[in-house]
């Protein structure tokens, strides 16, 4: 008797305990949460690694004297040719700013040769490193610069680029919560068909949000790890999306367990150990995807990394810990009006799935072979993406930045609007000015600010400290033409550093490129391992690479037919392979891992090859698209976001999930492991075919 009270009491204390526990950490990690927005570095710069030429330009700049320069570029404009009252408008404004600003020397208007447009250089280290107060000085000098009776202006450069990329940036946060927040709501109505039940999972979503910005924000100050608004937004997605499929799998088994006990905390106990082990090597195989990104070159993608393994890591813990308790605590009413009675059966209905893999496993040899050469083909379609992404080209709403930028282009062909900046010694800063001048594609080179580097610079180089130097090409920014120049500078100055947007630009698909032949090895080796450890077999983890691999190359082929001719974009964003390829792998193995790890239960139970497979994907199926869906439409949010990089890698990732989820885990892995039979799972124990069992032995008779 006093066993039972005390089993009782611990029923009832047990999920309190974790409700508390849960709240006195949300205390704790709220206001941490409220940073995480603050420490996120959208820079061109803040993406690149330390060794560039290009960062160590940037570094040196900061260390000058007035610190970083804000650059920005006025560009006035009338079709048809500036009029004398338009320059006028024009030189009065310039001094409006020059002396509502301190300016790094004088402006001199430079005009079109054909006179319709008329451009201002200023520059300013007023505002230094503060983000917001760069911003404000943009801002004020819009204000000031403005057209009036068809003479348009335009306020341009790379400060202001800076300024409309960060406020794209600080809006991303909240709507792509809010976005996410609907998608997800919508989703999981429709999923659970109760007025209540979705609350619970959304709630303790958004609880695993905030603690993933915590430890973010953590990781920021403790290791110095780089945020950036691409992060964080993926890290959102991430909690969302995979908090939520494991909510799926869960209350799907609680209520399956619901019917066979009694009282709900043994219900939930029990679907805590039918699913547990399932969830926590799916968020196994994500994070340890997620951690080869601490190989990248790249300042952002090894960032990403640890800052998108928090992130799952967070809805693992609130979704074993928090959301079990919620739901014991609310019981079997929380799913009213489908309330699971305890002793009762689910109405039988004929599986989709079922019926989907008994349609399959008909000509498996043949349903395997169209579905391969279907995604082959796809895959190929990413022969046509179209080349990298121009600054030009990344934002979906062109920002007055841009308008300025392709303003210049039209009316300046014969020099480009923004400069190379050269960091020389200055012992040998009239030298390198020199043949700066004299090398192809230079247009103009002049010397600027001089004083010591960055510490972190390599300053022995240059005991007289260092200078800066603008060089203006004869191409446009971005253009193969200028690429030639930038490396013909790289290569003929000696002891100097060469950098500036166009050459963050060179030095960010460089190391791009340099990633992904160091990271797609290592995270295919990270999963392949996993899955070794995880199925007992060496075969079955290559079906599920290989159809992660064809889905992502299939998922890429889809983009390139739709991000040019359909929505227009410019270029392919140089991360956007790197990242999808992770993303699709460690998240397309998950829905692997949940079939196989069925297909192995049933056949130790002693299915037979073909029955495993089919039995694990009618059990299977039906929480498995559910939790498909959520995750596509979660990264598909990002498509609703105005930067080209973020829509295209939303688009590929949405797109490779609903391929894994309704082609490949369905028809092409059950076919597969249908025509492999009992060699699925070499070289474990299952790849043996059993032994017939022996007749009794009859008794000799005496």
């Amino acid at each position: 008797m006093g066993t039972a009270r005390t089993r009782t009491r611990r029923r009832r204390a047990v999920p309190w305990a974790v409700l508390g526990l849960w709240l006195a950490a949300l205390v704790l990690v709220g206001p941490l949460a409220g940073k995480f927005s603050d420490v996120q570095q959208n820079r061109a710069v803040d993406y690149l690694p330390d060794s560039a030429d290009s960062t160590q330009v940037a570094r040196i700049q900061d260390a000058l004297p007035g610190g970083e320069s804000t650059d920005l570029v006025l560009v006035y404009h009338r079709d048809g040719g500036l009029t004398s009252a338009d320059r006028k408008t024009a030189a009065d404004q310039v001094a409006e700013v020059d002396g509502a600003y301190e300016l790094s020397g004088t402006a001199r208007g430079i005009p079109s040769e054909d006179g319709s447009t008329l451009m201002y250089s200023v520059s300013s280290t007023q505002p230094g490193q503060d983000e917001e107060a760069r911003n404000a000085f943009v801002d004020g000098v819009r204000d000031i610069a403005e057209g009036t009776g068809g003479l348009s202006v335009e306020v341009g450069g790379p400060g202001a680029l800076n300024t409309d990329m960060s406020k794209v940036f600080e809006t991303i946060d909240g709507t792509l919560l809010l976005a996410t927040l609907g998608v997800v709501t919508v989703l999981l109505i429709l999923i659970y068909r109760s007025p209540f039940l979705w609350l619970v999972p959304l709630a303790v979503a958004g609880v695993a949000a905030a603690l993933a910005m915590a430890a973010g924000y953590g990781l920021h100050e403790l290791f110095d790890v780089t945020i950036t608004g691409q992060s964080g937004g993926v890290m959102t997605i991430l909690v969302l999306g995979a908090g939520t499929d494991y909510a799926l799998l869960l209350i799907s088994r609680y209520r399956e367990e619901l019917r066979r006990h009694e009282r709900p905390y043994d219900a939930m106990r029990t679907a805590l150990r039918g699913c547990g082990p399932a969830i926590l090597a799916s968020s196994g195989t994500v994070a340890a995807g997620l951690l080869c990104l601490l190989a990248a070159d790249l300042n952002s993608s090894s960032g990403m990394g640890p800052v998108g393994m928090v992130g799952v890591l967070a809805a693992l813990v609130a979704m074993t810990t928090l959301l079990p308790a919620v739901l014991v605590l609310f019981g079997r009413r929380i799913f009213w009006p489908l309330i699971p009675a305890f002793g009762s059966t689910p109405k039988t209905r004929r599986s989709l799935f079922a019926a989907m893999g008994t349609s399959a496993t008909r000509r498996p040899a043949a349903v395997l072979a169209g579905g391969a050469v279907l995604l082959g083909a796809l895959a190929l379609g990413a022969l046509n993406l179209p080349g990298g992404l121009k600054q030009e080209d990344s934002f979906t709403e062109k920002p007055e930045s841009i308008a300025a930028m392709q303003t210049l282009a039209r009316a300046y062909p014969e020099r480009s609007s923004r400069p190379v900046t050269v960091i020389a010694p200055t012992d040998k800063a009239e030298a390198v000015l020199g043949q700066a001048r004299t090398t192809d594609g230079v247009a103009e080179a002049a010397a600027g600010r001089s004083g010591w580097g960055s510490p972190r610079s390599s300053e022995a180089e240059s005991g007289g400290g260092w200078t800066e130097i603008s060089v203006f090409t004869t191409a446009a920014p971005e253009s193969a033409a200028e690429t030639k120049t930038i490396e013909a500078l790289r290569d003929g100055l000696d002891d100097s550093y060469v950098g500036g947007p166009s050459a963050q630009q060179i030095d960010l698909a460089d190391s791009e490129s340099r990633d992904r032949t160091v990271i797609v090895p290592l995270v295919l080796a990270a999963v392949f391992v996993i899955l070794v450890f995880l199925l007992r077999s060496l075969v079955a983890p290559l079906l599920l690479l290989a159809a992660v691999v064809a889905v992502w190359g299939a998922a890429l082929g889809i983009g390139a037919l739709v991000f040019g001719p359909v929505l227009g974009f410019g270029g392919t964003d140089p991360g956007l392979g790197l990242l999808s390829f992770v993303f699709l792998v460690a998240l397309g193995v998950d829905y692997g891992i949940f079939l196989m790890h069925r297909m192995r239960e049933e056949s130790l139970a002693g299915a037979e090859p073909e029955a495993a497979a089919l039995t694990a994907l009618r059990t299977t199926g039906g929480v498995i698209a559910s939790a498909g869906v959520v995750l596509a439409a979660t990264f598909a949010v990002l498509t609703t976001l105005p930067l080209v990089g973020l829509v295209e890698l939303g688009f590929v990732i949405a797109v490779g999930v609903l391929l894994d989820t309704f082609l490949v885990r369905t028809y092409l892995v059950t076919t597969a492991s249908v025509l492999l039979g009992r060699t699925v799972w070499w070289p474990g124990k299952l790849s043996r075919s059993p032994e017939p069992e022996r007749p009794a032995r009859q008794p000799e008779p005496v």
